[in-house]
């Protein structure tokens, strides 16, 4: 009768199974996993050793991403805005897939529409009642490329994010609100995924890319309880970060039967008749 050794449970191994397991040879690499292999060696001798991790992300006030400055030599693809502007913006234009907040006079939030839809890009107002069209439409905006959302409901944000997906531009009308930091950073990962500027006004927004403020300093036209408005001239005031403001002054006059803007040593008319020396100063 065969006799068969059983080797009690947790019992020390023989020697003939510890010579077979210490001869055995270990599964083939496969081919994926030795081109890794190599990636990595290269690497490593490439780092002197080390192989470097992921860049950590700058991050900035209340946990959101910090606005990265532009490459030196690099220029990003930016929106147009009135002529007078671009010397202070940092890219000559709105930058786009960015997020700015602007505070101040409507006249210029109407020019920047009205100079996006006139070359031929979407645009969206978002919140804003007293947004002029009128005004718009004599500096140059196409109203047919331009969606006007005067009363968002309690919920202006969330009507801002679904127009980000068709319109170049979106001008969002806050009412005043405080946007949370995690809701903000939802919005501008779609403002940066769809390659679309989003300019948020009256209203809190933590960490914008960049900060437009316009003050109404003077105007020309009005005599002494008479006569209409020639021009009416901004303070501008343009900040990246934390940086030192760029300061600059427009001006909005009829030219050429319609509104442009210029500089203010711009004092040609469009009508054939000498500009209005009467100007207004407006007490800051």
């Amino acid at each position: 009768m065969p006799v068969t050794s059983v080797r009690p449970a947790g019992g020390p191994a023989s020697v003939a199974e510890v010579g077979e397991s210490m001869t055995a040879r270990p599964p083939k690499a496969s081919g994926a996993q030795l081109r890794e292999l190599a990636q990595l060696r290269r690497a490593r001798a490439a780092s002197g050793g080390c192989v470097p991790g992921p860049a950590a992300v700058p991050r900035g006030e209340n946990g959101l991403p910090a606005p990265v400055a532009a490459a030196t030599g690099l220029r990003r693809e930016v929106l147009p805005v009135p002529s007078p502007l671009a010397p202070l913006l940092p890219d000559g234009g709105l930058v786009k897939g960015t997020v700015t907040a602007y505070t101040g006079a409507g006249s210029l939030l109407a020019g920047l529409l009205a100079t996006v839809t006139g070359s031929g890009g979407h645009a969206a107002a978002v919140g804003l009642p007293r947004l002029g069209l009128l005004a718009a439409a004599e500096m140059g905006a196409r109203l047919d490329r331009l969606a006007v959302v005067a009363d968002a409901g309690r919920d202006p944000v969330e009507v801002a994010a679904v127009l980000l997906d068709g319109m170049e531009l979106v001008v969002l009308g806050l009412g005043g609100a405080i946007v949370a930091p995690a809701r903000a950073r939802v919005l501008t990962a779609k403002a940066r995924g769809k390659a679309a500027t989003l300019i948020v006004t009256s209203g809190s927004w933590p960490a914008p890319d960049l900060n437009v403020e316009a003050k109404v300093s003077g105007y020309t036209g009005l005599g002494t309880g008479s006569g209409r408005i020639r021009s009416i001239t901004l303070d501008v005031a343009v900040r990246t970060g934390t940086g030192m403001p760029q300061r600059g002054r427009l001006v909005a006059r009829p030219l050429g039967g319609r509104v442009e803007w210029t500089a203010p040593d711009n004092t040609a008319t469009g009508d054939g008749n000498a500009p209005e020396r009467r100007e207004h100063i407006v007490a800051s």
